[in-house]
């Protein structure tokens, strides 16, 4: 049985898109009527689908994920209390699906920024330093930004470090490419030798 289940990472570079906003709220990053799937391919083109596109589903030119410029792009950086609203998997998902790996922002909602690091989307929160990182984007759209996820930090060239916290348990995750349930998996050996000295190896085999 294969213990990886994503791509892991040390470090990220890529030129971000910028939402300029706050609060923006998991119905946002994708409305309700998309919920009936769970199926996460496909999740992409839904992200942020009622500010992109309008109500003939043109998409909408001036919507910053409709330029050329935002494809292939790997980062979002957004403002303060990211992810906020109802607790739906599927916004992580969408933004996995649209391309991104992480989401750098001033702060974010709780159920969100566990969801997202549950299912391997880095949730960066810079707090106060975020203007330091926007300022930068602002006189330089397509700016290179690192993330060094083993050093938790964020930086560019002629920028400053900053840093940002992870807890362990993501960090680790992301570092191997391993979700829970490939934790679990690659600690079997060690579960079934605890199992054998306790005497409960039937339990398990």
């Amino acid at each position: 049985m294969s213990t990886t289940t994503r791509t892991p990472w040390t470090t990220l570079a890529s030129a971000a898109v910028v939402l300029p906003h706050n609060d923006v709220d998991t119905d946002q990053i994708i409305p309700a009527r998309f919920l009936t799937t769970t199926a996460r391919a496909g999740l992409g083109a839904l992200a942020f689908y009622d500010w992109r596109y309008d109500e003939h589903g043109a998409p909408r030119p001036d919507f910053v994920l409709n330029g050329v410029a935002a494809a292939g792009r790997q980062l979002l950086v957004a403002g303060e209390n990211f992810g906020c609203g109802s607790s739906r998997e599927h916004a992580p998902w969408a933004l996995l699906d649209a391309g991104f790996r992480a989401v750098i922002a001033a702060s974010f909602a709780d159920i969100f920024r566990s969801n997202a690091n549950r299912n391997g989307l880095l949730t960066v929160a810079l707090g106060a330093q975020l203007s330091t990182l926007t300022d930068a984007l602002t006189r330089a759209p397509d700016l290179t930004v690192t993330v060094d996820l083993e050093a938790q930090i964020v930086h560019w060239t002629d920028g400053p470090a900053l840093s940002f916290p992870v807890d362990a348990f993501t960090k680790h995750g992301l570092l191997t490419g391993l979700d829970e349930l490939g934790m679990l998996v690659a600690e079997l050996p060690q579960i079934l030798a605890w199992e054998a000295d306790t005497g409960r190896t039937e339990r398990v085999a």
